[in-house]
């Protein structure tokens, strides 16, 4: 039952869908061998192919067909018999494998009892016939191969029991289109295969930049959790120890920093409480305070003893950032100078700081790699992580080759101005 129900979803199901063969695309190999000005045309190579195989059909039939009592005229109708599912192929493949069964009884009908004509399948309907399975199995599932040559030698085999004397080559036909079809049925695999690979590459890929963006914002959220915290913490402290510096404060004043005490206390329990599902049960929170530009000395000496010269630039007025756009532009200049030192042994970098009225401009760049020792390959998290960084302060972010060979990361990071602190005006006294 399973086996008809596949007989009939493959060869009785959608025998007259309009199906049309598409054009290769431009990025294939074949068409890509081809010069700029005929890869318009290149497409249709596969139309052409089918085309002319149909004419190749009519060619046989008048050419190395009977030569015996039969007219040439009939000789062109037998070939043309077996042309037109041919043809048909590009448009309702299924139809056209029908049709050509139907072509060979034509066709033997047509010779009758010519002598020098083999049977069941003339010259021509034999090469017609086995041009479409293939295409058709091509364009269809192995299965209906399967299906294609079981019934095609069952009329071969029933017409050969009523023949007229003639060549019978049933078995030749079973024999080529066997082979022709398990060479097509094992292409349909592999490329069935490739595709698959793609797309699992492809899913993979997703799944790694996206593991990569959450690990990335996992981090910079833990960072963000320890600077806010502590400012919180220190708020909290500086409230509730305030009243105490000033000598018998008014009432309004012990509360007014009564009230900031317990919102910094609830503002870091609800930031605790949101930011708690980010770390992990074996994260340990750092000990010493998150890195700054001011440190930027430190991490140069450091990359320099790795093998690495750097060389610093700071223009525009060195002033103290917000503590979150300090540690992301620290985080982004060590990662860049990481990658330097991985991607491309040997070169120098150079390292550039700019403080502008809008914000922070940061641009590392290196040359070429140098020497024999070979770059270590890389995932581009780095990159992806730069990347979140930038993005969730606003900013903006490139990174790309120069022409050089080398490398080039250039990021901006909007800071908004700092309010100017209010002038209290004292009151005249009477």
């Amino acid at each position: 039952m399973g086996a008809l129900s596949g007989l009939r979803q493959d060869l009785f199901e959608g025998v007259f869908a309009y199906r049309p063969l598409p054009r290769m695309r431009k990025d294939s190999p074949l068409v890509r061998k081809l010069p700029a000005r005929m890869r318009e045309y290149g497409a249709w190579a596969p139309h052409a192919a089918v085309l002319g195989m149909a004419l190749f059909t009519i060619l046989i039939a008048t050419t190395v067909g009977s030569s015996g009592w039969l007219s040439g005229a009939t000789m062109l109708l037998v070939g043309a018999v077996s042309a037109v599912p041919v043809a048909l192929t590009l448009f309702r493949p299924v139809l056209a494998w029908w049709l050509s069964l139907f072509a060979t009884v034509v066709s033997t009908g047509l010779v009758g009892g010519d002598s020098g004509a083999t049977y069941p399948w003339t010259e021509s309907a034999f090469v017609g016939h086995l041009v479409v399975m293939v295409v058709v199995a091509a364009r269809t599932r192995p299965r209906t191969a399967g299906w294609m040559w079981v019934l095609t030698l069952g009329l071969g085999v029933m017409m050969s029991t009523n023949g007229y004397g003639q060549t019978d080559d049933t078995g030749a036909m079973g024999l080529v289109s066997i082979f022709a079809l398990l060479v097509v049925t094992v292409l349909h695999i592999r490329r069935e295969a490739n595709e698959e690979v793609t797309v699992q590459r492809t899913v993979t890929a997703v799944e790694r930049d996206r593991r990569t963006l959450l690990e990335e914002r996992t981090t910079i959220a833990r960072e963000l959790h320890d600077v806010v915290a502590h400012h919180m913490s220190v708020v909290a402290i500086q409230a509730e120890a305030a009243p105490y510096r000033v000598e018998n404060p008014p009432p309004e004043l012990e509360q007014a920093f009564v009230t900031i005490r317990e919102n910094a206390v609830a503002a870091l329990t609800e930031l605790r409480r949101v930011l708690g599902v980010v770390r992990a049960e074996d994260y340990a929170a750092p000990d010493a305070p998150q890195p700054t530009l001011a440190e930027l000395d430190g991490l140069m000496a450091n990359v320099r003893d790795a093998g690495l010269t750097v060389d610093k630039t700071i223009t525009g007025s060195v002033r103290e950032l917000p503590q979150g756009v300090e540690l992301s532009a620290y985080r982004i200049i060590q990662e860049a100078l990481s990658n330097a030192l991985r991607h491309a042994p040997g070169s120098t970098a150079k390292v550039e700081v700019s403080y502008v009225l809008g914000g922070l401009g940061l641009r590392i760049v290196n040359t070429a790699p140098q020497g024999l020792v070979k770059p270590s390959p890389g995932a581009g998290h780095g990159i992806t992580g730069m990347r979140e960084r930038v993005s969730m302060l606003n900013g903006e972010m490139a990174a790309q080759a120069t022409e050089e060979g080398g490398y080039e990361v250039a990021a901006f990071i909007p800071v908004a101005p700092a309010e100017p602190a209010a002038v209290v005006t004292p009151e005249p006294t009477a």
